[in-house]
Order: structure tokens, then sequence, then C-alpha cells
């Protein structure tokens, strides 16, 4: 199960700035508590445990969460549901753009996003979804159980146990067995594809 944070990295600053900007491109309202606090961006290191739960992919198939993230590749993670309209059109388009931004590379990297609001969000749904924010190959969307998606937020320390209370969270791991980066806030697609290159160079 989750083990608290083990130490804060650093503090990436005055990184809400680009989530505002992001937010009049897509047409939403950033989250008043961003624009509170400017130095919002905390880069933790913790240790998960991926628990053993089925979930489904917006392909239609039922598959084993952990065997999802322990396939070799880097996991970059957030937790996200469609009919949000502020944080996750935010983070969803931030990982599109790390991934585009990472061109060619991005074939290594396996971006996974999880539905909080599983009884609305179908696999068709999240396919609706994926092709709005242009994800590509490699960029799963998973939906499942209303148990299945509260275990696997509580393993990750991002359950709030209402789905208009969650934060962005972004969670890079290079490898299987290695310690998760946690990313609090809205971090850039440069910021994430910093912190994956420096992960990727110390496994």
């Amino acid at each position: 199960m989750y083990q608290p944070i083990l130490r804060v990295r650093r503090v990436l600053p005055a990184l809400c700035l680009p989530a505002f900007f992001l937010a009049g491109a897509l047409g939403v309202a950033a989250p008043a508590e961003q624009a509170a606090s400017p130095d919002s961006i905390r880069v933790s290191t913790a240790a998960y445990r991926v628990p053993d739960v089925k979930l489904v992919r917006q392909d239609g198939t039922t598959t084993s969460l952990e065997q999802e993230m322990n396939d070799g590749r880097p996991v970059v993670l957030n937790f996200i549901f469609t009919s949000c309209e502020a944080v996750c059109p935010l983070t969803t388009h931030i990982l599109g753009e790390f991934q585009r931004k990472l061109g060619p590379e991005s074939s290594q990297v396996h971006l996974m996003s999880i539905s909080i609001d599983p009884e609305q969000d179908t696999p068709a749904r999240l396919r609706d979804y994926a092709k709005r924010f242009g994800a590509g190959p490699g960029w799963n969307f998973y939906t499942g159980s209303v148990a299945a998606s509260v275990a696997a937020q509580k393993a990750f320390n991002v359950f709030r146990g209402e789905k208009m209370d969650h934060t962005a969270v972004t969670l890079l791991r290079a490898a299987p067995g290695a310690s998760w980066q946690r990313l609090d806030g809205f971090a850039t697609p440069d910021d994430l594809i910093r912190q994956y290159h420096a992960l990727v160079a110390a496994k």
C-alpha cells in the first residue's frame, strides 16, 4: 500500500502560469487553488505498491493494472475523468504535448490515464477523450469497477473521496521496482521531459 513521501526533492517555481495559458487555449477555467500558490509544484520521491486489480482499456480489453505497469517500459501516470472541465483537460493536454515533444522516443514510454469516474467513463467515452487530445500509440486510458478505480487511487495516494476534489498529480517511474517520482501541480511538458530523462538516465 502507499508509503509516505520519502523526500521532497525540489520545488519548481511559478509553473502555474503555463496552466493558465493552457486554460485559455482550451477554453476552460484553471482551478482557483492553483492561482493562490505560484510555487505549488512539488517534485517528490515516493514508494508505492501497484495493486493487483483489473481495469478495462479504451479498446475494451480487460487487463491487470500490475501487468500493464510492469511491462518493462517507463511509466507516466495520471488520473482523470472525461467530464472534468478544469484539472483534467489541462493535465491531459500537457501529457499530449509531452508525448508529442518526445517524438520517436515516445514509443519507449507507457503513458497511462486512469478514470476516477468509472461509472460514467465507458471505454467508448475514453476512446473519444483520447482522440480529442491526440493521444498517440503507447498512451492507454483505463476504466473498470468503482472498487478497482478506488483501489488504484488509494495505492497512489490520490484518492479524495469525491471526483470534484481531485488535484493535478503526475507520477513517473523509470522501471518496474523503481521508486516513483510524484509531481503535485501543473508541470509543463518540458518539465516532464526533463524529469523523465533524468529518471531514465539514473535507473
